[in-house]
């Protein structure tokens, strides 16, 4: 599966008639230019999860900034980065909490 299929998978799942009335993923640009991503993590497994805030610089183009804010990911990257935003977060929401199930 791809990145976005995979994306598509975790979303599809979330959406329980309640979820994807209030939440969602948004992905949007910036203008430096840029990446910003946005998934509401309330009402999720994740929600109460601890996410360590990343930050990379490999140049004017190719960086992150990825955290968690009030149950929500933020993800922020160069126009070269999206792909690895959203594998940033699905590699992270796809780790399993004790007593619950696979997301």
């Amino acid at each position: 599966m791809s990145t976005l299929d995979d994306l598509q998978a975790w979303y599809r799942r979330q959406c329980d008639g309640e979820w994807e009335h209030q939440q969602g993923v948004t992905i949007d640009t910036l203008d430096n230019p840029g990446w910003s991503v946005s998934i509401d993590l309330k009402g999720t497994p994740h929600e109460t999860e601890p996410f360590e805030a990343v930050s990379v610089r490999r140049s004017d183009e190719d960086w992150l900034d990825l955290r968690v804010e009030q149950g929500v990911f933020r993800g922020f990257g160069g126009p070269g980065n999206l792909e690895e935003i959203l594998a940033s977060f699905l590699s992270w929401a796809s780790r399993q909490k004790p007593g619950t199930q696979p997301t």
